[in-house]
């Protein structure tokens, strides 16, 4: 009993003391944490490059942190002891306290915190401060694929000087501060040097060292072994022009925790060396702009006059941090406006005088070089002949390479665009040029301003280029321009330059000239001895030039491959082309010449023949001239009539667009191509067309004002279009009239995307049951007075099916359009449904008996709203309509639209002068859109002379006006810009 009274005595000692201890120890804990908050400030200046924290430290730290969270827990234990139990803690308050005393005196470390780290390689590189959001985007990027262990290599791609390798000195540096991912860092500048110079690079960064005799393979297994011993590192190949082989260089495969970066100026290189490929794209106009004003330092912008053409510089540089920072730079200082308006006048003129340009061009021409390809190079310096800042179709391009013989010639055309589009994807890959999309999805290429002005550079002198493309000019260039050693000259695009060159001077004498290129120039006449001394003369164009005549010195150009005349629209006469043995393109479009000209039944080699619209003037070709051209491959005669069998001669014909006097033509044709490959591109009219219509494909067939009788039409197999335009059908009531049309080979019209049927006399029925084109993308079926059903009904088939519901499942189908069809009654059988699942568009107009809509539309089932429209004339009509399944109708409500039918009061306005102002007395139609319409569209009406819109909304909108025949005035008031 007294052992016990004693105890609780001293637990009650304890705790009457527990509080001055418990206060003491937080005290100290309060003292060690200064202490550690010095270390870490202490560390932070001591750990540098090739520098580790002792391990004391390291386990001082730790230690610092344990006693913390177990002098906060016993705090939390104290607190919730009862009175007597707290003194049964004593000891261990002031076991802690000793501790932590210990701690204190452990945390001097008088002789430093570091030592030297021989596991840790790398090299902070010096930098500058990146410009622009998408620079830093990138950069992040690449960042954020160092730390993904799914991402083991890295391809940092762009053209030269924008950025990539100051983008990838700021990572190596941030790679060497955190220090938690990687151990070593490698950073190799790999331009221009061999597998054995990577070897040595490495080496040296490794601490590997070579006796000297050594073979690669076995410094490669060097190199192997040593990084294969270390698990976290980093290589980075700055400047790589082509593919390494990391096996030969001793570089193991990236995997967890080894990672390769390179830079390069070829999309290629990374691809084939397996990277994440990540582009650095130029600086926008903004950013560029910024950086230019901080380089060339803000107080010279503020000069009078300096600042626009300061712009206008900076401009210039495309947005290369490279261009930018030098020219900038080499401006620096500069107040005089004078300077400043000569170093614009250089840097337009492409001269490189401006300090510092010539290195960026240098810079720039390190991608032209390891091209390694003479062809490759002069495919690139021909992009220069295109005015700046504009863009180029790829096709335009690759027909100049053709046409310049840069593309070896091949067995067909296609091949040789195949081929050009090859050379362009390299120089893309290369980032020598850069590449935009058009509209309908075209490839435009443009050349970056710099990468321009260094091709011009480079043509400077040799090859030497004459090039002033879009330059403004009236005046035409200097009789000492036309030096005898010009290669190519382009005066492209200069509307308003009118003289080629002095009447009075003596001709130029270019005699290795081999590409004149003169469109769009304003050009009225030419010295009749401009040719004479361009023996070597290969392409000469002068489309879109309203020149009357050509000189009779081109018919001595015995070199001449191309001669392009297209959109001359006062040309009127072409001396001889009888000698112009090895011309391969003749473009005649669009000019007023009221014969062919003389000698073209010599051109054995030519290839490529456009007619279109030049023959409006001439009545049809001579017969036979077109069967002695048998070479070509691309023939073009628009509307012209010509023979089926002439053309079946060709037989290495690849495109034709041409007009035949009959379906006897058109079989005569398509029989002669029968166990031929098909055309890559047809577009034939059978009769005569009165206007032109929208054209979807390159594989199309015009009927136009033909009588169509129960015998069969032959089509191509792989026709793609069909319109049936104006016809009469003389076939038997119950044979729908799309059963007479047959393919020249046996099978379906799986091919046919879009049909387009107008004004059929006679046509009760448009299809039969097993005659429907399964792949039809757009139906359009206008003014058939006669037509009562789309897909004829089959009563024998109704019979053997029973109560089965027959489906016509039209998955391709997106637009239809039925208009003016006073008799239609069905689009089919009442046992019957077509299965639509991608309609965007349906429109029925004037189709008064149509009173049941047999469409299954599962699209608008689903759970997003699909991309749908349905366009009806009247309410009324839409009421009485009854669909199969009844909540398809009720589900449409949100697309439907009704056609407008508001009388506005008529507006003043002038006639158009090229249209003859039509009868007031047929109808007029004035439209007032509302917000919810933004387009128009107006289909064939033979009588309408006059069409009012008054648009009343903020938006855009489209008017399209089709096969309007009598149409004499077009009135849009008051927002003529919409």
């Amino acid at each position: 009993m007294d052992f016990v009274l004693t105890k609780i005595d001293k637990q009650l000692d304890n705790h009457r003391s527990l509080d001055q201890h418990l206060n003491e120890l937080n005290r100290k804990v309060m003292e060690l944490n200064g202490v550690r908050e010095d270390t870490d400030s202490r560390i932070n200046a001591e750990l540098q490059p090739r520098k580790k924290l002792k391990r004391e430290v390291q386990l001082w730290l730790e230690n610092v942190e344990r006693i913390n969270g177990e002098v906060q827990n016993l705090n939390e234990r104290i607190g919730e002891s009862s009175t007597l139990r707290r003194g049964f803690h004593a000891d261990d308050v002031l076991r802690r306290t000793r501790e932590v005393e210990e701690l204190i005196q452990q945390g001097k470390f008088q002789e430093g915190l570091v030592v030297d780290n021989p596991q840790w390689i790398g090299q902070v590189l010096s930098t500058r401060r990146l410009s622009g959001e998408g620079t830093k985007a990138r950069m992040e990027e690449i960042w954020k694929c160092l730390m993904d262990d799914e991402v083991e290599k890295i391809g940092v791609w762009g053209m030269g000087g924008v950025g990539k390798t100051s983008i990838m000195k700021l990572i190596n540096n941030q790679l060497l501060q955190e220090r938690e991912k990687f151990d070593i860092v490698i950073w190799i500048t790999a331009s221009k040097i061999s597998i054995a110079k990577l070897q040595k690079d490495i080496a040296s960064q490794i601490k590997v060292t070579f006796c000297g005799d050594e073979c690669e393979t076995r410094k490669a297994g060097m190199l192997f072994e040593t990084l294969s011993r270390k698990s976290r590192f980093v290589v980075i190949l700055d400047d790589i022009w082509e593919p390494v082989s990391l096996e030969k260089v001793g570089i193991p495969e990236p995997s967890t925790g080894i990672k390769l970066v390179l830079t390069t100026r070829s999309l290629e290189v990374c691809q084939k060396m397996g990277c994440r490929a990540i582009k650095v794209e130029p600086l926008v106009t903004e950013e560029a702009w910024n950086l230019f004003s901080e380089k060339v330092g803000r107080d010279i912008l503020n000069v009078t006059g300096v600042k626009p053409i300061a712009k206008k510089i900076a401009k210039r540089c495309g947005g290369l941090p490279l261009g930018v920072i030098t020219v900038a730079s080499s401006m620096k200082g500069i107040d005089n406006l004078f300077e400043w308006r000569n170093a614009l006048k250089e840097l337009t003129e492409h001269k490189e005088r401006i300090n510092g340009l010539e290195d960026v061009f240098q810079q720039l021409q390190f991608s032209y070089d390891r091209l390694n390809d003479l062809k490759l190079q002069h495919c690139f310096l021909s992009c220069a002949l295109y005015p700046a800042d504009r863009s180029i179709e790829e096709r335009e391009l690759v027909q100049l390479w053709i046409a310049e013989g840069l593309v070896e010639e091949m067995d067909s055309r296609q091949a040789e665009f195949d081929r050009g589009h090859t050379i362009m994807n390299k120089l893309l890959r290369n980032c020598l040029l850069e590449v935009f999309r058009g509209s309908g999805n075209k490839r435009l290429i443009k050349m970056h301003d710099l990468v321009r002005d260094m091709a011009l550079h480079i043509t400077s002198a040799e090859p030497r280029f004459l090039v002033k493309a879009g330059m403004g000019l009236r005046e035409p260039p200097n009789v000492q321009e036309w030096s005898e050693d010009l290669k190519k000259v382009s005066l492209m695009r200069n509307w308003k330059l009118e003289v080629l060159y002095p009447s009075e001077m003596s001709p130029p004498k270019c005699p290795i000239l081999t590409t004149l290129l003169l469109p769009g120039c304003g050009i009225k006449s030419i010295p009749e001895g401009f040719f004479n001394h361009m023996d070597g003369l290969k392409i000469l164009k002068l489309s879109l030039n309203p020149i009357k005549s050509l000189p009779n010195s081109i018919s001595n150009l015995k070199n001449l491959t191309a001669l392009l005349l297209a959109y001359c629209d006062h040309l009127e006469y072409v001396p001889s082309l009888s000698k112009l043995r090895v011309l391969k393109e003749l473009d005649l479009r669009g000019t007023k010449i009221k014969e062919v000209p003389y000698g073209m039944e010599n051109l054995s080699s030519l290839k490529h023949l456009k007619l279109e619209d030049f023959l409006k003037n001439v009545n049809e070709i001579p017969s036979g001239l077109l069967s002695r051209l048998s070479c070509l491959q691309d023939l073009n005669v628009g509307r012209t009539l010509i023979s089926g069998k002439e053309v079946s001669e060709l037989k290495k014909l690849e495109t034709f667009e041409g007009s035949f006097y009959d379906f006897d033509n058109l079989n005569m044709y398509l029989q002669a191509f029968h166990g031929r490959e098909d055309l890559s591109q047809f577009i034939i009219l059978v009769g005569k067309r009165k206007w032109k219509t929208e054209i979807y494909t390159s594989k199309r067939i015009e009927l136009w004002d033909c009588d169509i009788y129960p015998n069969q039409i032959m089509l191509p197999r792989h026709i793609e279009e069909l319109h049936v335009t104006n016809c009469a059908y003389y076939g038997r009531e119950e044979y729908p009239i799309f059963s007479r049309f047959v393919l020249s080979s046996l099978g379906t019209f799986s091919s046919l995307k879009y049909l387009v049927i107008w004004q059929i006399n006679n046509m009760k029925k448009l299809f039969s049951p097993n005659s429907m084109p399964p792949n039809l993308k757009e139906l359009k079926v206008s003014e058939c007075r006669q037509l009562e059903e789309i897909i004829a009904s089959d009563e024998i088939g109704r019979e053997e099916r029973g109560r089965v519901t027959r489906e016509f499942c039209l998955t391709e189908l997106k637009r239809v359009d039925l208009k003016v069809l006073p008799k239609l009654k069905s689009i089919c059988s009442v046992d019957a449904v077509v299965v639509c699942e991608s309609l965007e568009w349906f429109a029925v107009n004037l189709c008064p008996k149509l009173k049941r809509m047999p469409l299954k539309l599962p699209q608008v089932l689903s759970s997003s709203p699909p991309k749908l429209c349905i366009y009806v004339d009247k309410k009324k009509w839409w009421e009485s309509v009854t669909w199969d399944d009844p909540d398809t109708k009720y589900l449409l409500r949100p697309f439907l639209s009704f056609a407008v039918n508001r009388r506005m009061r008529p507006r003043k306005s002038k006639p158009c002068a090229a249209m003859p102002r039509a009868s007031m007395e047929a109808c007029i139609l004035m439209m007032q859109p509302c917000a919810a319409m933004p387009r128009v569209s107006m289909e064939p009406c033979a009588g309408m002379p006059r069409v009012s819109m008054e648009p009343c909304i903020s938006e855009p909108c489209e008017l399209e006006l089709v096969e309007m025949l009598q149409l004499g005035e077009l009135i849009l008031e008051p927002d003529n810009e919409h």
